[in-house]
């Protein structure tokens, strides 16, 4: 069975289209750009409901409540590893967060070292253009923003 993640993508117009994305903490990802995005996910069980767990990780990886909106499933998107991740857009044009705070996970740092060191999942998240957040998440995310983009195309058209 793959492993299950969810996640919220919240979009806003400002006057294109612009999505609220998170860099990847920890040593492996702090030197990097592309690829190294994601949106707010992670991982749930069978007895959670994925929106739930979605706006649970927002919480813990931003540091903040996920804003009240009306949640459209874009479905499910298939990473290369198998790895599923269910994405939810809502539209939040007043969101913004004046500091990330992040949940932790701990790390031997260096490796091999035997030093263990704490690091934020998350060290940034901010709101960005589409065509920009497609150079930088991860890539099986990116998929989500084509849904994205064809979800509020049949909404306003």
């Amino acid at each position: 069975m793959p492993v299950t993640s969810a996640g919220l993508l919240l979009f806003r117009e400002r006057p294109g289209l612009e999505v609220f994305v998170a860099h990847m903490g920890g040593p492996f990802w702090a030197r990097k750009q592309a690829g190294a995005w994601s949106i707010p996910k992670g991982e749930y069980t069978d007895g959670e409901a994925p929106l739930a767990a979605a706006q649970r990780e927002f919480a813990e990886e931003i540091g903040v409540r996920p804003p009240d909106a009306d949640y459209l499933d874009l479905g499910d998107f298939r990473y290369s590893s198998g790895k599923l991740v269910r994405v939810f857009a809502g539209r939040a044009p007043g969101f913004d967060v004046a500091e990330v705070r992040s949940n932790t996970f701990e790390l031997e740092w260096p490796p091999r070292s035997g030093r263990r060191q704490e690091f934020p999942e998350v060290d940034e998240a901010r709101w960005m253009p589409v065509a920009e957040a497609r150079e930088l998440l991860v890539a099986g995310q990116r998929p989500a923003l084509d849904a994205l983009v064809t979800a509020l195309g049949a909404v306003s058209g």
